[in-house]
């Protein structure tokens, strides 16, 4: 593996941190598939992003793991920026980069992602048919998840004032009274309501996987850019590669999977549930990763053969 950097082909001002994976027996005269893997909102390329990355390389993919513009350890203001459309994007710079590399395959690049990073693969996929095939695991459509709630049980209409406290917290900034903050998970234990999100609040906020660059919150303003996105934005019509869906049975979150295997054109589809898992355990479960790369390597293999 290798800690490196590049120019973001999207945002040539912005410059992205990325650990690139190489399988064993690497030969940087031959050339290989290639998998992007996308990180949580609120996450980090050091944590389940990392180490799905980490796995599929061991399986003989060149795999990237990168920190989205604004966040981590790449570059951009305001700090903990959330924006839906600069996180789609840059799936598609990442593999801009990738076909830079001579022993990376352009044609045999797939990308993947955990949680609000598969909703963003899903919805790069939809806009580059040069993502050959995508990978979702515990997937959420962030515009969704703050529209419907976790359990798909808001209205719509109720989330309006999510978008009235973005467009406020902007005027704010441009006041100069500094980025207020939303939390994307529990920032404290006593803030989680079930079980499922205390997992979250454990994950980012205590030794299970929290890591300096991720804090765990966003701008504020990145709302009235979330709350009207949808990822899955005419996946009927262009989400036509192969795609493998991953979620755990016991997952608040499933919703969001149905409705993308239901929504995407794609004719061949694979929807796999880890029993008995939540959306958390597909973070760093022992059990549950060896389960869902167990399906996802064979899925890749399969889909970006040369």
């Amino acid at each position: 593996m290798a800690k490196i950097g590049f120019r973001n082909s999207s945002n040539p001002g912005i410059e992205m941190s990325a650990v690139i994976n190489f399988p064993e027996g690497f030969d940087e005269d031959q050339t290989y598939a290639a998998v992007i893997v996308s990180h949580p909102g609120g996450g980090v390329k050091e944590q389940t992003a990392g180490t799905y990355a980490a796995e599929l390389a061991r399986r003989g993919f060149v795999t990237i793991a990168y920190d989205a513009s604004y966040q981590g350890e790449s570059g951009g203001l305001p700090r903990q920026t959330e924006n839906p459309s600069v996180r789609t994007e840059d799936v598609s710079a990442v593999l801009d980069y990738l076909t830079t590399l001579p022993y990376v395959d352009a044609a045999r690049i797939g990308a993947m992602g955990i949680c609000a990073g598969a909703g963003y693969t899903a919805n790069a996929a939809i806009n580059d048919p040069r993502i050959r095939a995508v990978g979702t695991v515990s997937a959420v459509n962030i515009g969704q998840m703050f529209r419907n709630g976790w359990n798909n049980d808001i209205k719509d209409a109720d989330a309006g004032p999510l978008i009235r406290m973005g467009a406020e917290a902007r005027t704010a900034d441009a006041k100069g009274g500094g980025y207020a903050r939303f939390p994307l998970a529990p920032l404290n234990e006593a803030d989680a309501p079930n079980e499922e999100l205390r997992q979250a609040w454990e994950y980012y906020h205590t030794p299970r996987a929290q890591y300096p660059t991720s804090p765990g919150y966003m701008t504020a303003r990145s709302l009235d850019q979330i709350i009207p996105y949808d990822a899955y934005a005419k996946a009927e019509a262009f989400l036509t590669q192969p795609l493998q869906i991953i979620v755990g049975s016991e997952a608040g979150s499933k919703w969001m999977s149905d409705d993308l295997y239901a929504r995407a054109a794609s004719t061949e589809k694979h929807f796999h549930i880890v029993k008995g898992a939540n959306h958390m355990d597909l973070y760093d479960g022992k059990d549950e990763i060896a389960e869902a790369i167990g399906v996802l390597a064979p899925f890749f293999e399969k889909t970006l053969r040369g």
